[in-house]
């Protein structure tokens, strides 16, 4: 069950990737993925692997926040 696990987030990883660019919410996406994935490295002993994920999945919260505020200014300069 735990290599299934690991094998479902690393894939819902790689596709959320590709999807980024579509929508911030895929970029959400990317970055649960990866906090699971990092769950997966540290229930699977290999430490290592959890900790790059979870910088991983940092990094994209991060991104995922900086282009929520991106969209909210661009909608504030709108006219109306």
């Amino acid at each position: 069950m735990l290599t299934a696990y690991g094998a479902l987030a690393v894939t819902l990883m790689m596709v959320f990737y590709s999807l980024e660019s579509r929508s911030r919410w895929f970029t959400f996406a990317f970055a649960v993925a990866c906090l699971a994935s990092s769950l997966y490295g540290w229930l699977a002993g290999t430490w290592p692997f959890g900790v790059v994920e979870l910088v991983w999945g940092l990094i994209a919260l991060r991104k995922f926040v900086q282009r929520q505020s991106e969209r909210v200014s661009s909608d504030r300069r709108r006219p109306t």
